[in-house]
């Protein structure tokens, strides 16, 4: 999940837990919500946690000297 899914995913929680007042049948649309915001919230420690590890690892380049074009 990506950090801009995860927060999609956190927001429509919030408005399933917070801003929708009806009722379905059988169906409790404050937990999914709050199941919602917590799956979202994983999501964005997880991908967050990636994307440093990606930022940590950069990739270097050496060039030798024999490799280079004479002046």
């Amino acid at each position: 999940m990506t950090i801009g899914s995860s927060i999609f995913v956190i927001a429509v929680g919030a408005i399933l837990r917070y801003a929708i007042n009806d009722e379905i049948e059988s169906i409790n649309l404050e937990t999914i919500g709050l199941i919602l915001m917590i799956a979202g919230a994983v999501g964005l420690v997880l991908g967050l946690f990636l994307y440093s590890q990606d930022r940590r690892r950069g990739d270097v380049v050496v060039q030798r000297r024999d490799d280079l074009p004479p002046r």
